[in-house]
């Protein structure tokens, strides 16, 4: 029974050694971060990102401004009068009488046209809201590219310092060797000082290798708003991509938002011009006013009353000085302004795309040949090991070796990030890096909530959230 129980107990203690590291492995995969976590969390935690939002929210207010001229404008109003009067008609008194008149009262006016400039300005704001929409989405599109390139970033460094640390493994290896050959008599001090002399200029360089990962580390921190776990490298947006560069080019001039910002400014200024060219037609105003008067000397009340009265008045412009005409040109100018911008953002949308599917297509072609790279170095530095061992190759037959090897895994590594970063930009450059395509588990931020509640809002000095 003893030697059962003995038994069962090295059964269990091998079991839990086993089963350690794989419990280990799937804890630190729980908390690890993917690359959609990332930008998952840039979408709710970037300070850029939220500053593009306040600033859509003080535009919503543009067009509550705007309707303010179809409102009616009240104002109260008091006055207070002393008035002295001198003079031989005012008999034997000694004392020059005192008139104190006093009136409160209220004014009503009310702007019945104005030649279409509140309509047209209104649509002006209202257009304004949506450029602004579309710019606050351009934001949010490249907010995620950020995210996604700065995960990409900590991944191949993250790779490159693994790679120079086994490299300076390597390289120590070799100066003890070297060692162990001079000793022996079968090597020299010059193998001995070259393989010091890489493993020196390999420290510098996983040196180098640490800061620039701290610095994407940073970088990640500031974009996204949180620390990396567990970063590894990701896949590119392959599939995402279209079948040819015309059809991602043809999507990015439709659906951009970069594209539908600029086709919305061009609306806004089109109304601004409408909004000048109101300036040339008459208006009408209704005004009512009723009031309160008391007035009165030292010795007796002279005018106690009320007033009311409603005018009506109809304004004729017929020359202003010139500075409606200039106003009328310069609103014109500037919609040709954004009608030329359009044409410069669709060019830009083009060249970015371009530029992004040539650089996804040349990553590709990197990381295939840089496999091949890497194993054919591989074997050529199993080679020369075999070599040296004969007396057939020289340390720095090694040395070289091994740099060739170094630098293969390190290309291979920027390859694929390169290859990352290069789709993820394609995709976002057509438009289509938003939360809803590429499947992000995060609340969307719904802008019309903020406009619906304030669009229509008569009065109020608190903002929608309460400040």
């Amino acid at each position: 029974m003893r030697r059962v129980g003995k038994v069962s107990k090295v059964k269990t203690a091998l079991l839990a050694a086993i089963m350690a590291p794989a419990i280990v492995a799937l804890s630190s995969a729980a908390w690890a971060d993917s690359i959609f976590d990332a930008m998952a969390k840039a979408y709710e935690n970037n300070p850029d990102l939220n500053a593009a939002r306040a600033g859509l929210r003080a535009t919503d207010e543009g067009v509550t401004i705007a309707k303010a001229g179809w409102r009616p404008q009240v104002s109260g109003f008091g006055q207070m009068t002393k008035t002295r009067y001198s003079g031989a008609d005012l008999k034997e008194s000694t004392n020059s009488p005192d008139v104190l008149s006093k009136s409160v009262g209220l004014t009503i006016t009310q702007q019945v046209f104005d030649g279409f400039q509140t309509l047209n300005r209104v649509r002006a704001a209202e257009s304004n809201v949506y450029s602004e929409r579309a710019n606050l989405k351009a934001t949010e599109i490249q907010t995620l590219l950020s995210a996604a390139q700065s995960y990409a970033n900590i991944a191949r460094d993250q790779e490159i310092v693994s790679i120079r640390k086994q490299n300076l493994a390597f390289l120590r290896e070799q100066v003890n060797a070297a060692k162990s050959r001079l000793e022996v008599g079968e090597g020299t001090k010059t193998d001995v000082s070259l393989a010091e002399a890489e493993l020196a200029q390999a420290e510098g360089s996983l040196a180098n290798a640490d800061f620039q990962l701290k610095q994407s580390r940073a970088v990640y921190v500031q974009i996204v708003g949180d620390a990396p776990k567990s970063v590894r490298q990701a896949k590119p947006l392959s599939k995402t991509l279209p079948e040819s560069i015309d059809d991602a080019v043809a999507t990015g001039w439709r659906e951009h938002p970069a594209v539908v910002a600029a086709m919305y400014a061009i609306d806004s200024a089109g109304f601004q011009v409408k909004t000048a060219e109101g300036a040339l037609l008459p208006g009408v105003v209704v005004q009512g006013q009723v009031s309160a008067n008391d007035g009165h000397t030292d010795w007796s009340s002279l005018n106690n009353y009320n007033s009311s009265s409603v005018t009506a008045r109809i304004n004729v412009p017929i020359y202003q000085g010139g500075a409606e005409y200039g106003e009328i040109r310069q609103a014109k100018e500037r919609l040709g302004q954004q009608q030329i911008q359009l044409d410069s953002v669709r060019l830009e949308v083009q060249r970015t795309i371009v530029a992004s599917i040539a650089q996804f297509d040349a990553a590709k072609a990197m990381i295939e040949a840089g496999n091949v790279q890497l194993q054919a170095a591989q074997q050529a530095l199993d080679g020369v090991l075999e070599e040296r061992k004969v007396g057939q190759a020289t340390t720095l037959d090694v040395l070289d070796y091994q740099a060739r090897v170094l630098n293969a895994k390190e290309s291979l590594a920027s390859a694929n990030r390169d290859a990352v970063v290069a789709s993820f930009g394609a995709v976002a450059a057509m438009g289509h890096l938003t939360i809803e395509t590429v499947g992000l588990k995060v609340a969307r931020y719904e802008p019309e909530e903020h406009y619906n509640k304030v669009k229509d809002k008569w009065f109020g000095l608190r903002t929608v959230d309460g400040r």
